[in-house]
Order: structure tokens, then C-alpha cells, then sequence
């Protein structure tokens, strides 16, 4: 008789060990995974900070770019504004592609890209989007660690009482992923059509 009482108490045990050891592992990789966003967030706002001197060094040049201002200002206050992983993928692609149509459109101002303010802005914001793009990924595989542990047994079982949610990947909307391409150069005139074309 103690010896099934005793074999029931080891197994009580190492179950109630196991539901600690998979509750704690989840919320652990629940905590590394909102470290990482936070590592985004840092980015986001390093760069959001330097939107204003670019823009003020900008605007002396690009007295007639008003929309393309006006896009990187309202980039950056939808990037400060943004509460969730959605919105913050959001407001990164928003903001890429109108720093992206800003710098385009800087080529054709001389006299602004021989500016040494305009180069060291340029320069950091290349660093910020390069540690942007490394805390990008760091978060989503963190993401995928949480993800795959809630989904693989015996931690599964612990989903529920460890009160923890799937993460959800950081992703730029579609559609907004790709940089525009601009272009101040007359387009090459259409090819002729020649004998017996069409």
C-alpha cells in the first residue's frame, strides 16, 4: 500500500515540476519576445527623432517638395502613434518608402547633397535602418521560438495556464514593401515600330 502511495506521490511531483518548468519556459519566451519588440521600438524612435532635422534641413532646399515633407511628417507621426505590431509594421513601411521618395527626390538638388548636415543625417538614418532591420529580425525569431513552444508537446498543455498569447511576426503590409522608384530623366522614347510589325 506505500508503495502506490509513494509511486502516486512521485508522479503528483514530477507533474506539478513539469507544469512549473512549462508555464515558466513560456512566459520566459513571452518576455525575451516583448524584449525584442522593445528593441524595435528603440529604433523606430531613434529614427523618428531624426526625421525633424532632416526635414528642417531639407526644406531649405526643397522649397517646391511640399507633399514629400508632408509624407515624412505624417510617416513619423503615425510611427509615434503606432500601439500595436500591426501598426508599427505599418508606420516602419509608411516611413520607409517616404524617406525613400525623399532621397530620391534630393537628387536633384546639388547643392543639398554636398551639404554636410544632409550627408551626416543620410548616414545615420543608414545606420538606424541597418539595426532597424537586425532588431526586425531578432524579434520575429524570437516570435517563432514562442510560437513553435506553444505548439509542440508537453509545453502546450501549459498554453492556457500560463496565460500567454501567440506572437505575431512583425511584416510590413503588402503593397508597401517596395521602395518607388523616381526617376527625373525624360523617359526613352517608345521604340518604332518597324516593317510588318503588329
Amino acid at each position: 500500500m506505500t508503495i502506490v502511495l509513494v509511486v502516486i506521490l512521485v508522479i503528483v511531483v514530477a507533474l506539478g515540476l513539469m507544469a512549473v518548468v512549462g508555464i515558466n519556459k513560456l512566459r520566459q519566451q513571452r518576455v525575451l519576445m516583448d524584449e525584442a519588440y522593445a528593441g524595435i521600438d528603440v529604433q523606430l524612435t531613434r529614427r523618428a527623432e531624426l526625421i525633424p532635422n532632416l526635414v528642417e534641413t531639407v526644406k531649405g532646399y526643397m522649397q517646391h517638395e511640399r507633399g514629400t515633407l508632408e509624407a515624412v511628417t505624417q510617416a513619423r507621426a503615425a510611427a509615434q502613434s503606432a500601439r500595436n505590431v500591426g501598426e508599427a509594421a505599418a508606420a516602419d513601411a509608411q516611413m520607409t518608402t517616404a524617406l525613400a521618395n525623399l532621397f530620391a527626390t534630393a537628387e536633384a538638388y546639388p547643392d543639398l547633397k554636398a551639404s554636410t548636415n544632409f550627408s551626416e543625417l543620410q548616414a545615420e538614418l543608414s545606420r538606424t535602418e541597418d539595426q532597424l532591420a537586425f532588431a526586425r529580425q531578432y524579434y520575429n525569431d524570437s516570435c517563432s521560438t514562442l510560437n513553435r513552444t506553444m505548439v509542440t508537446i508537453p509545453w502546450s498543455l501549459f498554453v492556457g495556464v500560463a496565460a500567454v498569447d501567440k506572437g505575431v511576426f512583425y511584416q510590413a503590409p503588402a503593397g508597401n514593401t517596395a521602395s518607388p522608384s523616381v526617376s527625373f530623366d525624360p523617359p526613352p522614347p517608345a521604340p518604332e515600330a518597324g516593317p510588318g510589325a503588329g
